[in-house]
């Protein structure tokens, strides 16, 4: 199958130029493999590899020898190898010897040392539309934080295409298949993680069915700031099994498969004496992902546009993740007391940021722009950057900017 080059890939190059061990973090099916070859000197799976077993059970440093970088692919099969390439790092005294891929992240006791000064750690997610080739590209996020007005052809529209990439997601193993192998995969994706994965990271035997009652709940609610309490009484059903703490318990352990990426909420300063919220904003790290844990289909999706509108949410969300970390930028939500809410806030490290509301259709342009200006008026300028963009995306139309200084851009037309 044809490589589709990623964002990662610069940033991994550019990483190994600098840092003695680069490690790439995400969940299963992502790519990191596939990526990390490609720049790669030689390779250990530490997931197929018997070899490897029996090296780390006699001689664990033998598995660092080899042409580098050197891959050492699901390193957190054998956790303890982290410090051995901490040390062999020291010693080497150069850059771009290791690249460590893993889809589960080990709990703190399997780093009893730093890697500060040694490692540096790429979150890779999902392809996003334009990795993917469904997106134009004409309009950069870089370009919209440098202010520039953005412009593209008019984006041809149609619902079932649309339900199919959210179906689809951002799975390189998905490249060409359609939507019925796509939603056969996200289902089968789904349940291994209640049945085999969750288990694997956590030092409990989890219950699958509780966890995929989980699963769902997290699926209906996504995009939402759901609380503990009420994803504990939607997962524990009418006999009320489950507390907020185990809850939070099977939570961070979705984390640590990375299947789940919560959106935080944004600290910033504001003129008034409204407080700001901080709760998170529930996503998993592929929109598809909720579509295969309640088993949904094309036309159901079609049959229910509130729901196919959160789902729209969180696609672009993933895509504004990955390119705002393409830009070394970070992503959050807004909301306060007042109930003001905005979609997303991308902020780049020299405090340049842009907010951006997301809708499926242009008919809510209007009103979303209207709460963008709100918000606009409510940072304290003084103490914060304003602005750099407004900006509507949406899911047709064509890219511009209106009279009243806001953009609107669609989503596949959008890149980093």
């Amino acid at each position: 199958m044809e490589y589709h080059k990623r964002f990662v890939d610069y940033t991994l190059a550019e990483r190994l130029k600098s840092a003695g061990a680069v490690l790439i973090e995400g969940t299963k099916g992502c790519g990191k493999t596939e990526t990390a070859t490609r720049l790669a000197g030689s390779v250990a799976r530490f997931d197929a590899d018997e070899q490897i077993r029996i090296r780390m059970e006699i001689d664990p440093g033998s598995v660092l020898a080899g042409s580098a970088p050197r891959l050492l692919d699901e390193w957190q099969e054998y956790p303890q190898i982290w410090n051995y390439v901490r040390r062999e790092v020291d010693e080497r005294k150069q850059k771009g010897q290791f690249i460590l891929t893993g889809s589960a992240t080990p709990d703190d006791k399997a780093r009893r040392h730093s890697g500060a000064g040694r490692f540096s750690v790429i979150k890779m997610h999902p392809m996003s539309l334009y990795e993917k080739g469904w997106s134009t590209g004409e309009v950069s996020l870089a370009a919209l934080l440098r202010g520039e007005t953005p412009s593209s052809e008019t984006v041809r529209f149609d619902l079932g295409e649309m339900a199919e990439k959210i179906t689809l997601g951002g799975w390189p193993g998905l490249i060409g298949s359609n939507s019925a192998v796509g939603l056969q995969f996200v289902r089968d994706y789904v349940s291994l993680i209640a049945e085999v994965d969750l288990s694997r990271v956590t030092d409990k035997r989890r219950d699958p069915y509780k966890v995929m009652r989980l699963l769902q709940s997290l699926a209906r609610n996504i995009s939402t700031e759901v609380s503990l309490s009420a994803l504990a009484k939607d997962t524990g059903g009418s006999d009320n099994e489950l507390d907020d703490e185990t809850v939070s318990d099977y939570l961070a352990a979705l984390e640590r498969l990375m299947a789940v990426e919560n959106l935080p909420a944004w600290n910033t300063h504001i003129r008034s004496s409204d407080m700001l919220r901080k709760s998170p904003k529930r996503h998993f790290t592929d929109p598809s992902l909720a579509v295969g844990a309640l088993g949904l289909s094309i036309d159901s999706l079609i049959s229910d546009l509130n729901y196919f509108g959160l789902l729209f949410e969180s696609l672009a969300i993933r895509d504004l993740r990955i390119y705002a970390d393409a830009n070394s930028g970070k992503l959050f939500h807004y909301r306060d007391s007042r109930g003001l809410e905005i979609d997303a806030i991308a902020e780049y490290a020299d405090g340049t940021w842009g907010a951006f509301e997301i809708k499926l259709g242009i008919g809510a342009v209007d009103a979303a722009a209207s709460n963008l200006l709100k918000f606009a008026q409510k940072i304290d300028v003084e103490r914060t950057k304003a602005p750099a963009a407004l900006t509507v995306i949406t899911g047709n139309g064509f890219a511009y900017r209106r009279q009243d200084g806001v953009n609107v851009v669609p989503l596949s037309v959008l890149t980093a």
